[in-house]
């Protein structure tokens, strides 16, 4: 390992020296080789979900929000209604995006440690027919909760919608099959658990909704129908691409494919979590979601009031020992995080357990 921290974080994370290498070689954006750089992503991505031949993959240029914006502006049509699944800060985003770009919106609320409620996404489409689209977090990674993929999804594909997830933090990891689960699109970026670097959103979206979408968006740089059209008419980006980040993607994907793909990929993660999770109970942490519904992508603890901990101390002096945690996200409890995810293992979170031990050594003695 390098002079680099350890990111215990759900992105930008940790990478494998193979990816941040791919990044040393320039690419001329419209040379063959890096045509049929993009060709291979593509195809990678779509292989990660089953998409192939039934979904197209659109990569678009930014972080994962530029990639939801854009499915949004372009997917939605302005005559449309979309209906967010709501139990986590990145449900409350994409509500505010789509009142950014002017789309009729409503949210499905839940508290942040429950779970969505199929049940109850059946009983909002029953009771209002003018929701054309839903939309869905599958890991939210507020918390790390998992939300019941396969079972909203019958409920939306049953009543007629169209469902757009956002599978940020769960996309190359937990299981997504877009041969046996009905989502029209599936939205994520590069630097989580494809283990890539920022730069890079993408979205595998329904050939069908993507022919339907033209002329929807009122961005330019935003319209992933026209990107698709660019890329199934000449291979390229209809804008400068990030090359690098393209070719750094690739190479990570390669990885996780040699790793035995996303199943093998989740294995690691969760024992990853199981050895953090053992850990930090043995130090008197508790974890805030019950692990029923706990995804091993990140890890929400609470701050124990009782032994004078603050965020800031605790964040300082674990940097100092060379790993980086988040800051909670909650409206409702003080917590901080823990990711799980990144070119990590075993061995490394028992570095981090060590490193925390040593510090609440030295925080409670003060």
């Amino acid at each position: 390992m390098s002079d680099s921290p350890i990111l215990l974080t759900p992105g930008p994370l940790t990478t494998a020296i193979e990816t941040r290498r791919a990044m040393l070689r320039d690419w001329g954006s419209r040379d063959p080789a890096f045509i049929a750089l993009t060709a291979e992503l593509r195809a990678r991505l779509l292989r990660v979900a089953n998409g192939q031949g039934t979904h197209a993959a659109v990569p678009l240029q930014g972080s994962g929000t530029f990639i939801v914006e854009a499915a949004i502006a372009t997917l939605v049509p302005p005559a449309g209604k979309m209906l967010v699944l709501v139990n986590g800060a990145y449900g409350e985003r994409m509500v505010n995006i789509a009142r950014r770009m002017g789309r009729n919106v409503e949210a499905l609320r839940w508290p942040e440690d429950r779970p969505v409620e199929p049940a109850r996404v059946a009983e909002a489409l029953r009771t209002d027919p003018g929701i054309t689209h839903v939309a869905l977090v599958h890991c939210e990674t507020t918390t790390g909760i998992l939300n019941p993929l396969a079972d909203v999804a019958a409920e939306v594909a049953g009543a007629g919608r169209a469902l757009l997830l956002d599978a940020m933090s769960s996309f190359g990891a937990l299981p997504i099959d877009l041969a046996a689960v009905p989502v029209a699109a599936v939205l994520a970026s590069s630097n989580k658990c494809l283990e890539g670097v920022p730069g890079l959103g993408f979205a595998l979206v329904r050939p069908d909704v993507l022919e339907a979408a033209a002329g929807n968006s009122s961005s330019l740089s935003f319209d992933l129908h026209a990107q698709w059209r660019g890329f199934e008419g000449d291979g390229q980006w209809r804008f400068t691409p990030p090359v690098q980040v393209v070719a750094a993607l690739v190479e990570a994907m390669r990885a996780l494919e040699a790793e035995g793909g996303p199943t093998a990929r989740h294995a690691r993660y969760q024992d990853n979590f199981d050895t953090l999770l053992v850990g930090m109970r043995r130090m008197g942490f508790t974890l805030f979601l019950d692990q029923a519904v706990q995804a091993p992508i990140i890890a929400t603890f609470h701050l124990p009031d009782d032994r004078g901990l603050a965020f800031r101390p605790f964040y300082d002096a674990l940097a100092a020992r060379g790993f980086l945690i988040y800051p909670g996200k909650l409206t409702q409890a003080e917590t901080f995080r823990i990711g799980c995810i990144g070119a990590l293992h075993r061995r490394d979170f028992e570095r981090l357990l060590q490193a925390v031990s040593e510090t609440l050594a030295v925080l409670e003695a003060a």
